[in-house]
């Protein structure tokens, strides 16, 4: 599929429910009362995976994108498709202690608890145009963090782009300010 032919698609062939429809929701992981998104059987359909990265990339394909950063873990494989679809290189932020050299590091809080994230001090050039993309917008906390440490580097955040966003749990109001762009919306629990 050529950058930018999902527009059409999404209007004659609905993509947002195909792309929903390959979606699984797993009860009580990680944790009793959580509903799991899983994304694993869509990523695992080729033509779902080229679907859910071209419908990500679509909102800025017009933004000279240098660089995709995404979160560890499904946001690697989501931000690397999307990095492709725009031409664009792809930035891994990570757990603490996976990164080989200097790292700078955010802590950020889950819907489910708090954790950390580090990315290499020299992987965002100061001006650099920066899309940050992850699977999933819950609470806003990743994502927050993300763009905390893109932002401490001078990278220029020009949007963010979710797979599926938990409406119900108001993450967006972690990002005001950016660019954000969810393919799928799922407003209530």
């Amino acid at each position: 599929m050529k950058a930018g032919m999902v527009t059409n698609l999404q209007k004659t062939t609905g993509v947002e429910p195909r792309l929903r429809g390959m979606l699984r929701t797993i009860r009580d992981f990680p944790k009793p009362g959580i509903g799991f998104i899983d994304i694993m059987p869509l990523i695992a359909d080729g033509e779902g995976l080229a679907l859910a990265a071209a419908a990500m990339a679509a909102p800025f394909q017009d933004k000279n994108v240098t660089v995709v950063v995404g979160a560890e873990s499904r946001g690697f494989i989501l931000g690397a498709a999307v990095a492709r679809e725009l031409g664009a290189g792809f930035v891994a932020v990570r757990k603490p202690g996976k990164l080989p050299g200097k790292t700078i590091a955010e802590e950020y809080t889950l819907e489910y608890g708090t954790d950390r994230l580090e990315m290499h001090a020299d992987a965002i050039r100061h001006g650099e145009r920066v899309l940050m993309v992850d699977d999933l917008l819950a609470t806003g906390g990743t994502m927050e963090a993300c763009c905390k440490m893109v932002r401490s580097l001078g990278g220029e955040i020009v949007g963010v782009s979710f797979l599926v966003e938990l409406a119900f749990l108001k993450g967006k109001e972690k990002l005001v300010g950016y660019d954000c762009h969810s393919v799928i919306v799922i407003d209530e629990e």
